[in-house]
């Protein structure tokens, strides 16, 4: 009896052990390959890039005061990333006065002529004779709330890359997508609308906006936007080239903080953030900006 209980503990010794070197070695590999990112982002041709998109506010308010104690504060800010900021279009002349030469003025939307009878859209001509030439197209607002199509949406994309404008090109997909497993489903034929009008892939930059998480304080784990940017970049690999795909930038947006910035920016495959009201204060978008640093 003495004999089957020895070697009843030390078989469950035996297994202790292992559950725990299993366990240090797992805990070991995930550090190591937190601490490599840094490096692989190093080699890699692709600059951070953080953008922020004021929506319909004013920086924290509803005047021209309030723009401009953002973007002195915005002027402030030293990063190694790329950054741009959307403002309302009602602003975008002011802010392209007065922002530092770090900071690309962008657009939230265009449409796919210069001019014409259109009534309430923005020029891309005319946003360029005001030196301005970068736009977001495609925002899950503009899709849900404004029926934009990915037809329509290509469209804006074929005229910007025409006029030589960069376009930060959004696509997601909403909660019932997510939960039943079909995110792609959802976005190839975002991607498709986005890669049958780019010739010049220099000039777009993807931005992966999961819509149950904008604005929501939810927020997707590292591992679910890593997972969905591998899955995007693949998908351009298979269907535009692998030198595109090693070179696009690729966003990752939905309730980004100065909270989670730096474990998402760690993730291999997420290239910066499309942020939404942490860019309304420039000390929260200065947090999330270093994490490229």
């Amino acid at each position: 009896m003495q004999s089957s209980l020895d070697s009843f503990y030390r078989g469950s010794v035996v297994w202790v052990i292992g559950i725990l070197t299993y366990s240090k070695i797992t805990t070991t590999m995930q550090t190591s390959a937190r601490l490599t990112t840094a490096a692989r982002r190093a080699f890699s041709t692709r600059t951070p890039i953080v953008g922020g998109n004021w929506k319909l506010n004013a920086g924290n308010g509803t005047t021209k005061a309030t723009v401009t104690e953002l973007v002195n504060g915005l002027n402030a800010l030293s990063a190694k990333c790329e950054i741009y900021v959307a403002p309302p279009a009602i602003y975008l002349d002011q802010v392209a006065q007065t922002a530092g030469s770090h900071l690309n003025v962008t657009s939230q939307n265009v449409y796919c002529q210069g001019k014409g009878a259109y009534t309430g859209e923005n020029s891309v001509d005319m946003l360029q004779d005001m030196g301005i030439t970068w736009t977001l197209i495609g925002h899950s607002e503009r899709r849900d709330i404004f029926g934009e199509t990915d037809d329509l949406l290509g469209e804006k994309i074929a005229y910007c890359q025409e006029k030589g404008t960069t376009v930060v090109a959004c696509l997601g997909e909403h909660q019932d997508a997510r939960e039943a497993g079909t995110t792609m489903d959802v976005l190839i034929p975002n991607l498709k609308a986005i890669a049958a009008n780019v010739t010049d892939w220099s000039k777009v930059v993807l931005a992966y906006e999961p819509v149950w998480a904008i604005g929501t304080g939810l927020v997707a784990t590292p591992d679910q936007a890593q997972g969905t940017c591998k899955d995007i970049r693949e998908w351009v690999a298979a269907n535009v080239s692998q030198e595109v795909a090693d070179a696009v930038r690729i966003q990752y947006g939905g309730s980004v903080n100065a909270d989670n910035a730096s474990e998402l920016g760690a993730m291999p495959d997420i290239d910066g953030f499309l942020v939404g009201g942490a860019c309304l204060k420039a000390d929260s978008f200065g947090v999330i900006t270093s994490a490229f640093d």
